[in-house]
């Protein structure tokens, strides 16, 4: 896997990652991962990705407006801009990739030798990144479920880094932080960015399957606000004093019992108590069936629901959060 153009060459560059697998469709070519490349003066170099699940579409938007909005004289350092990283699930608008069925934000640090997903975060890891300064990773729900707006912040074992990782997330604007710690999963690109030692936030930009006006405003302006924060961009920012919260215990969430219809009635941002309706399910199918109240069984804060109206067992209804402890 290799650039088919010097990413180190200053101005504006457009080319691909050339992701090799050879299949029926693509026998001896390359799976284009495209990329855009700013470089102007000497200053601070940072990667922003979005399509790193296919289904996620605010982020790549928020990348997209942003590089059409700059010129390199704008420029002081590097953007790497990878609006659609997993390519080949985002033109299939699908959270895996068709190559392999692989979930790419599951798949670092990756392999060289291994499936089109895994050489994928290998290079990601090892070739990209030591040469960034910082590093944002813009997601959304997808398809089947709904995040209230957040920067996420992983809560490194080096706590210089994780300081610098909270200083992006403060800059980046959103009113939420979700902290990222024992619950978080070690093959992610949060994970990659702590073992190669660089400050780094992850986004969750609401979802739906389509590209929200608001939130992906939203976006945009937060990581023009990042990209002052860091120098790569002239201007102020004004950052504000958000709430900050973490998963605690996946217990605390809700999950669906049985194959059924969820009537929803509650929403991401709400804050909920135990004993609370998160919705009723209802069994069309099966219609001498009694419909059954889903409880939350812990006080929270509900980060994500569920964008789905038919449910299979074991479907997240409710990803539940608590306010980050003092202590921590």
């Amino acid at each position: 896997m290799s650039l088919n153009f010097d990413l180190a060459a200053p101005g504006r560059q457009n080319g691909d990652i050339m992701l090799r697998w050879s299949d029926n469709a693509m026998a001896l070519g390359y799976y284009p991962v495209p990329v855009i490349s700013i470089k102007h003066g000497d200053g601070p170099t940072a990667l922003i990705i979005g399509g790193t699940h296919g289904d996620e579409f605010e982020g790549p938007a928020a990348i997209m407006r942003l590089a059409a909005s700059l010129t390199q004289e704008d420029i002081t350092g590097q953007l790497i801009l990878i609006p659609g990283l997993n390519s080949p699930a985002f033109q299939a608008s699908s959270r895996v990739s068709p190559l392999d069925g692989e979930n790419l934000n599951r798949a670092f640090p990756g392999d060289p030798n291994g499936g089109p997903t895994a050489t994928l975060a290998h290079f990601i890891e090892t070739e990209i990144m030591p040469h960034c300064d910082a590093v944002f990773d813009l997601h959304s729900g997808g398809k089947a479920s709904f995040f209230q707006p957040c920067t996420l912040a992983t809560r490194t074992k080096d706590p210089d880094l994780f300081n610098a990782n909270l200083g992006l997330a403060n800059a980046f604007g959103l009113p939420l932080i979700w902290e990222l710690g024992a619950n978080n999963d070690n093959r992610s690109v949060n994970s990659a960015a702590e073992r190669t030692g660089i400050p780094m936030i992850a986004t969750e930009l609401g979802g739906g399957g389509g590209v929200d006006p608001v939130i992906t405003a939203e976006a945009e302006h937060g990581l023009r606000n990042c990209l002052v924060y860091l120098g790569i961009l002239s201007g102020s920012i004004i950052t504000a004093d958000p709430r900050r919260v973490e998963i605690t215990s996946s217990h605390h969430s809700l999950y669906a019992p049985a194959d059924g219809l969820f009537d929803r009635k509650i929403s991401a941002g709400d804050d909920v108590v135990s004993g609370q309706t998160a919705g009723i399910l209802h069994f069309p199918s099966e219609p001498t069936r009694h419909s059954i109240d889903l409880i939350f069984p812990e006080d929270g804060f509900v980060l994500a629901h569920s964008n789905r109206g038919i449910l299979r067992r074991g479907d997240l209804i409710a990803f539940v959060a608590q306010d980050v402890s003092e202590l921590n």
